[in-house]
């Protein structure tokens, strides 16, 4: 019998694998690229005085969503489409149609994620409300006898979409699938659509996304707003995700 014939008959031997070896990547996974958020530098004291003071007027409507939806805080439009206080950076909506929603916050689309919130609301269902017209999504929690913990570090939020609760919002970490998203869409500034999906079977409907620019605006420790930035400037913000704790 020729040995080349005679090797591939042998029993193959098992494979040391060293505990301090990378392991191999998962077809499931992408290969994730996307960095680190920066850490900006804070300003004068008195800087983040002006700014507070400037953006304290737009926390006003998000103390009782339950009870009162916050009012357009735009006339005909705001200037170059960008709210004054702000701080620009990118979300995106995405989910299963089926499945509950996610919220992704990054500072830019080449980031990894600040903030994942799983939304109580399914995808479908949120990108039809905004399909109706103005949307307004607020998300409250009690303080703490000793608040230390970030406002948007809260770990689990009512949620009440235009006025109504519609469940609770919960803040996770990034998941292979939520990394995945985040990497198909790298390139991607602004823009809506299906994605891809290694998995052959969606009980849940296709993955779709809708991702945007948004301004951040602190209002205080306890009050933050995202507002969507329009790419044609010409009128205010479809959506507007407000977070609060009292």
């Amino acid at each position: 019998m020729p040995n080349s014939v005679a090797k591939a008959l042998e029993q193959p031997k098992p494979q040391q694998i060293s505990p301090f070896s990378t392991p191999t990547q998962s077809p499931s996974r992408l290969s994730i690229s996307l960095q680190q958020p920066s850490n900006r530098s804070k300003g004068s004291k008195s800087g983040k005085f002006y700014n507070q003071i400037r953006s304290l007027f737009r926390s006003f409507p998000i103390i009782h969503p339950c009870m009162m939806m916050p009012l357009p805080l735009y006339g005909n439009k705001y200037q170059d489409g960008l709210i004054h206080g702000g701080t620009r950076l990118t979300g995106t909506l995405y989910g299963c149609r089926k499945a509950r929603a996610t919220l992704a916050i990054q500072e830019n689309q080449r980031c990894l994620p600040m903030l994942i919130l799983e939304l109580g609301v399914p995808t479908g269902k949120l990108l039809q409300e905004m399909g109706s017209g103005l949307m307004r999504i607020a998300l409250e929690c009690e303080k703490q006898a000793v608040e230390k913990t970030k406002l948007i570090e809260e770990p689990l939020w009512n949620m009440f979409l235009n006025g109504r609760k519609v469940g609770y919002g919960m803040k996770k970490e990034p998941s292979d699938e939520d990394l995945n998203v985040m990497q198909l869409l790298h390139a991607v500034s602004m823009g809506a659509g299906v994605l891809p999906t290694l998995k052959k079977e969606m009980p849940d409907g296709e993955m779709t996304y809708m991702r945007a620019f948004f301004e951040r605006v602190i209002g205080s420790k306890d009050s933050e707003t995202f507002y969507m930035m329009n790419p044609d400037g010409n009128s205010g913000p479809e959506l507007s995700i407000f977070f609060v704790r009292f």
